[in-house]
């Protein structure tokens, strides 16, 4: 194993020093690039799906809760597979209460092509409690890019059409079997009972999204902070970080 060199306590600070300053125009980028995505237009979903959730058949607006926001996590769970995909079930462990997006106006769920009935054991088998819900027998997945399957829509993920995969080097999509499940994330805005498409990510985009704040970043309406841009898009809408009506219900299973 290859560690870090060691120095001394002075030389170290003169290299932290600098490093904070790559930090520091990268935090500024990111502030950028999250008030680009917020910029970003909108696609009204004309289609009424429909989900299977513990009660039954669901519609995509119920999903919101009420809220004005849905984030969906594309989670990997074929048909014919009896857990889920590991990658995401590692993605899943992480999610813990989500009232960091609650309180910010925000719903968050996971949908997957498997019957409910196996995601439900899984669910249970894994002790997770966010809402999961099987898009089978729509063709939701296959809208927002995560089923590929030519003979339902054209294929297409993270968008690049099957052709500009295969011409990149590594890609193994014009050798898997179709149909085939991958991940992503979607987020979602309701007015009223319209609901509106503001963003999809896939692949890498969903590396460094295990927190609240971060999956928040990637909604038309961000943090609902008063520093974010662009502005306007506080009031009403959420609390900010730090506002004494949010309440962060700390559990047994918190302290350990």
């Amino acid at each position: 194993m290859e560690l870090p060199e060691v120095v001394s306590r002075s030389e170290w600070l003169v290299a932290r020093k600098k490093f904070l300053q790559e930090e520091k125009e990268f935090t500024k980028r990111r502030d950028e690039l999250n008030a680009n995505r917020r910029r970003l237009p909108m696609v009204q979903v004309e289609q009424d799906y429909v989900f299977t959730g513990p009660d039954g058949s669901i519609r995509l607006v119920d999903l919101f809760q009420g809220r004005l926001q849905l984030v969906v996590y594309h989670f990997m769970f074929q048909p014919e597979w009896d857990a889920g995909c590991p990658n995401c079930s590692g993605f899943a462990d992480d999610i813990g209460h989500l009232n960091g997006l609650t309180d910010r106006a925000t719903t968050f769920a996971a949908i997957s092509r498997a019957p409910y009935e196996k995601i439900a054991a899984f669910k249970q088998r894994m002790g997770w409690t966010f809402p999961w819900y099987s898009s089978a027998g729509t063709t939701f997945n296959y809208d927002f890019g995560v089923t590929l399957d030519d003979s339902v829509v054209p294929f297409e993920y993270n968008y690049r059409t099957k052709r500009e995969w295969d011409q990149l080097s590594g890609s193994e999509f014009s050798q898997t079997e179709q149909p085939f499940d991958l991940h992503g994330m979607s987020c979602f805005l309701r007015t009223d009972d319209a609901v509106h498409h503001t963003y999809s990510t896939y692949g890498r985009g969903c590396d460094s999204l295990g927190f609240s704040g971060n999956v928040i970043d990637l909604t038309a309406l961000g943090r609902q902070e008063p520093w974010e841009q662009p502005s306007g898009r506080t009031t009403g809408l959420g609390a900010p970080a730090g506002d004494p009506s949010i309440t962060h219900r700390e559990t047994e299973e918190h302290c350990h």
